[in-house]
């Protein structure tokens, strides 16, 4: 650790040793309080909002700001989803045709209904049009990245000259209250109608728990791990070609299609070094998942600075309160009807309650949350994803010009 202008910074090995303390804090909270359990808030959820509290007090008591490496965070987040394409199979992505075009259809839909809600509540405060769509898919669906990326053309082009603070802001008021959102949809949707999963399924995140009782041994982890690795090595190499052809993709988004790739292509019988067959849906790379997402998410979470938030409060907590209300009710009244109104819609459901306001990692922790509780939902998994972390990214990279240029 160093201290630099007021500033502590904490280094990588420092930064994943608390991000795993918030996760336990988290655990030990969600167990002591009914309501975080009832709810299926995440734990990483519960210890980095804590956490985050506890670093913005110290910087108003003390005038200590704390930050984080995060370099470490970033390899968990592709070890994650390099997970979620290696447990897809073909079978899976062919029955989930459908839903996936559905959910892709209504995303976008909302992607522009986002839009037009961040412009009209700037026109309350007397703001413009280019500051109403960092309220807008610019920061929530968009996320930190998309917000950093275009808060410089936003602050050039339109003269928005705190874009990048108004774009932070929303996009981490939006975490959090993606956050929040899943879990409770789920079980509104769940206890309501009655859901139950149609078939038990193996966890796409999560040991089982007859696993648990069972154990995993250390060639087997290892085998999950080797396995990851090979298609992080193939999805490098697919970045890197998509990005000579000019089309730029977070490395998460191409590991996930390696992941993909490789599962279905590769015969389950192709003899390995290992001796092993493929470790799709095994009990270690659900282990690994859930490993990665907890500690990804948590320190996604403590380190958020909430006290560089504070001057811009009324405008985001007006359009955020307005974001939030609808939605809700896009994902009551149109997502989980559209779905099916069954239990994997009710996933998907807190799925796209973490993508609506938030990020993906977040949408699918949401999902990890429910299905731990309620049971695992592959489709909702397979889906959810491919919408949030390709599609979305493309459908955004259209509308942005298209507000810019049109209002």
């Amino acid at each position: 650790m160093e201290m630099v202008d007021g500033v502590l910074r904490i280094p990588t090995f420092l930064t994943v040793t608390l991000g795993i303390i918030v996760l336990f804090v988290g655990k030990r909270l969600n167990d002591a309080v009914p309501f975080l359990r009832e709810f299926s808030i995440p734990e990483p959820v519960t210890g980095g909002l804590l956490f985050s509290v506890l670093f913005a007090i110290v910087y108003a008591t003390i005038g200590v700001a704390v930050e984080f490496e995060l370099a470490a965070r970033n390899v968990l987040l592709v070890y994650f989803f390099t997970t979620i394409g290696i447990n897809a199979s073909l079978k899976d992505l062919l029955s989930g045709g459908k839903p996936l075009v559905v959910l892709l259809v209504i995303t976008i839909g909302y992607m522009v209904v986002q839009n037009l809600t961040g412009i009209s509540v700037a026109a309350l405060f007397d703001l413009t049009a280019p500051t109403g769509l960092l309220g807008g898919t610019v920061s929530l669906i968009g996320g930190h990245g998309t917000a950093i990326a275009w808060a410089p053309r936003f602050a050039a082009d339109y003269g928005v000259a705190n874009a990048m603070e108004i774009g932070i802001a929303c996009a981490t008021f939006g975490l959090i209250l993606a956050s929040l959102m899943g879990g409770p949809i789920a079980k509104f949707l769940i206890t309501r109608h009655g859901l139950t999963p149609d078939k038990v399924e193996t966890p796409d995140v999560g040991m089982a728990t007859e696993d648990r009782k069972t154990g995993i041994g250390y060639l087997d982890f290892l085998d999950a791990v080797f396995a990851i690795h090979i298609c992080v090595l193939l999805g490098l190499l697919l970045n890197t070609g998509l990005a000579e052809l000019g089309l730029q993709l977070p490395l998460f988004v191409t590991c996930l299609f390696a992941g993909i790739l490789v599962t279905n292509l590769i015969p389950s019988n192709f003899p390995r070094m290992t001796g092993t067959k493929w470790p799709t849906r095994t009990p270690s790379m659900a282990l690994i998942a859930d490993i990665a997402l907890g500690t990804f998410l948590a320190m996604s979470l403590m380190s958020m600075q909430l006290w560089s938030l504070i001057d811009l409060a009324g405008p985001i907590i007006t359009v955020l309160a307005a974001q939030f209300a609808i939605a809700v009710a896009i994902n009551i009244f149109i997502v989980f009807p559209a779905m099916g109104r069954n239990y994997d819609a009710a996933v998907v459901c807190s799925g796209f309650g973490g993508i609506s306001l938030g990020s993906t990692p977040t949408a699918m922790a949401n999902m990890s949350a429910v299905t731990k509780r309620y049971g695992a939902s592959n489709l909702a998994f397979i889906i959810v994803p491919l919408v949030c972390a390709f599609f979305i990214d493309l459908a955004n990279a259209l509308l942005i010009p298209f507000f810019l240029a049109n209002f």
